[in-house]
């Protein structure tokens, strides 16, 4: 596939939407007024912010390598967030070179098992369930009240229309998860599409406030077809993320032209659990199927917390994709999780 160039689809200035009426995400109880009133504000805030240039110095700072202003860097965050450093290959946090490595640190082997059954889809990163189930025409819910297309999400590229009707799962990764996302089942890459956009935070107050969030936002598209049909991992930047890049094509983001643009086709096959690409701070991951290929499993709803490597979906068709590893992990018999 050669490197072709798209217009972007104008968006719509929407910022009036915000002061609508609060909507809260699955499973989760309305908001007090006071709360509403503040979330509205905030994220006001970040239509007038200069989102892209924020992202921007946040890549340069978090790539530093002075050691006083990395480490720095390090420990205020240890500080903020609860970080499981018993996790990672390496316990001392302040041996990284960047805050950037530090962020995408590698984990112990056996901290992050794969679900080896050849028919189960496991979550590609850790992470919670921000919403998920089916594609209803050409719809996807992004929280209580609010949706957006699967056509704006995927910046209407013809083989978009292979999800209609199919099944979706957002996973939503907080600043202290491990932030390298992993195939969900083995395949082979079909396409690789960067498509521009804003640069909202990704949190469930953005998601109850800004109309068509992850459709809005700055993403990487990944397409994959295997012998139980085709599925897409969908990359959504946010506020802050400094980069998105993919095992094949490194850093995509942040792109020098903001314009749609699939990137040239490098053949790859991928298996399961393989490092598929890394946010270089979080976002989000969107998951795509096509209709009648899986069952979500029966626990998996809003709010769930989920690990790299366990099992959330069944493939409903015949043909069991092989399972792989992850970052070293050896396949294992991970159990599924309860309802």
């Amino acid at each position: 596939m050669s490197g072709i160039r798209e217009p972007e689809a104008p968006e719509r200035d929407v910022r009036s939407d915000v002061r609508g009426g609060v909507a809260s995400q699955s499973g989760a109880p309305e908001r007090a007024a006071g709360g509403a009133w503040i979330e509205r504000s905030v994220v006001l805030l970040q239509y007038l912010l200069p989102q892209h240039a924020i992202s921007r110095l946040v890549l340069k700072a978090t790539r530093a390598r002075t050691r006083w202003f990395k480490n720095a860097l390090i420990r205020g965050f240890l500080r903020l967030y609860d970080v499981n450093m018993g996790e990672a290959l390496n316990e001392d946090a302040t041996r990284f070179a960047s805050f950037n490595e530090f962020f995408t640190r590698p984990l112990k082997p056996e901290c992050r098992p794969v679900d080896a059954a050849p028919a189960r889809i496991v979550s590609p990163v850790d992470g919670r369930i921000s919403e998920c189930g089916a594609i209803h025409a050409n719809r996807l819910l992004q929280a209580k009240g609010r949706d957006y297309t699967l056509g704006e999400l995927l910046a209407r590229q013809g083989w978009a229309r292979r999800f209609e009707g199919g099944t979706f799962c957002t996973l939503y990764l907080a600043p202290n998860d491990y932030h390298r996302i992993h195939m969900p089942a083995q395949g082979e890459l079909e396409a690789t599409v960067y498509v521009p956009g804003k640069l909202f935070s990704v949190n469930g107050a953005t998601a109850r406030h800004v109309p068509r969030l992850f459709a809005r936002n700055e993403r990487v598209l990944t397409l994959f077809a295997s012998a139980a049909g085709s599925f897409a991992v969908v990359l959504v930047g946010a506020l802050n993320v400094g980069s998105m890049s993919t095992a094949w094509a490194g850093d995509i983001t942040p792109a020098r032209r903001r314009q749609v643009w699939v990137l040239p086709h490098t053949p790859r096959r991928l298996k399961k659990g393989a490092e598929l690409g890394r946010f270089n701070m979080g976002s989000t991951v969107i998951l795509l199927f096509e209709p009648n290929r899986v069952r979500l499993e029966p626990w998996l709803a809003a709010g769930r917390r989920v690990h790299v490597g366990e099992a959330i979906a069944t493939f409903t068709v015949a043909d069991a994709p092989g399972a792989g590893t992850i970052a070293g992990v050896g396949a294992s018999s991970a159990p599924t999780r309860p309802a």
